[in-house]
């Protein structure tokens, strides 16, 4: 299998702590959809990251559909449960992680574009779900070790992505102040997934 995504995405860094921990090895082929030579829009239609080839070239987006494709395919260190309400609770934390990560990355791109072109109130409501978005995910936190209770998964490794991207590109958000979430993302760190995985430019 080929991994087609950057180092600096949240969404692909997501794929890669989950092959990580599943122990699952691929080609890593770096390539920005932005870049005027890049093959992602030849690859994937909506030209976005990351993309999951599979050895018979059929090519699997987004980020959510590769992710619960690896744990499907493989018996090891699974991050879903079972169809059923803890499932559909597992991926309301990825919708909403992802969903931080969706905001942080609008406001990203407002903020690049000229002066006289850039809309703060576009950009301030993108901090402001981000916002409500983080108290949302400390209250249901709460003093649980994990987010889903005592047991890692999908929904950790969701949200420990979307905590390293807001500390990488806006550490003016200062999500630390949240003690448990803090607290979660010490411990997501200490695993080999994510201290291999730190986004960087």
């Amino acid at each position: 299998m080929k991994l087609i995504g950057s180092y600096s995405s949240p969404y692909t860094r997501k794929v890669r702590v989950v092959l990580a921990e599943k122990k699952i090895e691929v080609e890593f082929v770096i390539d920005s959809p932005w870049q005027t030579e890049s093959l992602v829009p030849g690859i994937n239609p909506l030209g976005k990251i990351p993309v999951l080839v599979l050895d018979d070239e059929t090519p699997l987006f987004d980020s959510r559909v590769i992710v619960e494709y690896i744990d499907n395919v493989t018996p090891n260190n699974k991050l879903f449960p079972a169809p059923n309400r803890e499932r559909t609770e597992v991926k309301r934390w990825e919708a909403l992680a992802d969903g931080v990560c969706d905001a942080a990355v609008a406001a990203l791109l407002e903020s690049r574009r000229p002066k006289s072109q850039k809309n703060t109130d576009w950009i301030a409501r993108q901090q402001e779900k981000i916002t409500r978005s983080l108290a949302f995910m400390a209250t249901e936190l709460g003093e649980k070790p994990f987010c889903m209770g005592t047991h890692f998964s999908m929904a950790d490794i969701a949200v420990g992505t979307a905590l390293g991207y807001l500390s990488f590109r806006f550490p003016d958000i200062a999500w630390q102040e949240h003690a448990n979430l803090e607290k979660l993302n010490a411990k997501l760190l200490q695993r080999a997934s994510f201290a291999d995985t730190l986004p960087k430019d």
